[in-house]
């Protein structure tokens, strides 16, 4: 079960563009904010583990409480600018109060990191605070002035192409410099 959990946040992420691209003029801002609310709720016990859980936690529920109350639809493209601004936070204050959340994430998989690592772990938590501030930055361009399509697309599918990149460049970078080792 806690699979299924695990996998049905970041699933409801990469396909939230499309549900409000074909179901905002169908599906009032309460229901999004109820079946939205109901995700972040069943991942709650995970992320109330996790560093910065709680504020995650909270700041979402709090748009889905501002979305379901409110009734404005146009709320609804404002929730990836929402989770970039979360994501920002996270990666950012791990620079600040450490460890950074790259090395958090890389120590899981090899626990006894080699001290030389450390600096490039930081190194890359700062590449992903930098593309948390450009992607809130354009979707909230995109949420403000951009027609859905263009926003749909740009939160559906081009800032996966994007991300993506950013692991594969980071994978391979890191294959060269453990070779150079």
């Amino acid at each position: 079960m806690s699979k299924i959990t695990a996998i049905l946040l970041p699933l409801a992420g990469v396909l939230y563009p499309f549900v409000v691209y074909f179901g905002m003029n169908r599906v009032p801002p309460p229901m999004f904010a109820l079946v939205l609310g109901a995700i972040w709720l069943i991942r709650a016990p995970s992320l109330m583990k996790q560093p910065g859980g709680k504020l995650m936690l909270g700041a979402a529920l709090a748009y889905c409480a501002l979305l379901a109350f409110s009734g404005n639809d146009m709320l609804e493209r404002w929730y990836p600018t929402l989770i970039s601004a979360l994501l920002l936070c996270a990666f950012g204050l791990s620079l600040i109060y450490g460890p950074p959340l790259v090395e958090r994430i890389a120590r899981v998989r090899e626990p006894d990191l080699p001290d030389a690592a450390i600096p490039y772990t930081r190194k890359v938590t700062w590449v992903w605070v930098w593309f948390f501030v450009f992607n809130g930055v354009v979707s909230a361009v995109l949420t403000l002035w951009a027609p859905l399509a263009w926003w749909t697309l740009y939160n559906g599918l081009i800032v996966y192409f994007i991300m993506g990149t950013l692991f594969v460049g980071e994978w391979l970078l890191r294959r060269r410099l453990r070779a150079a080792a």
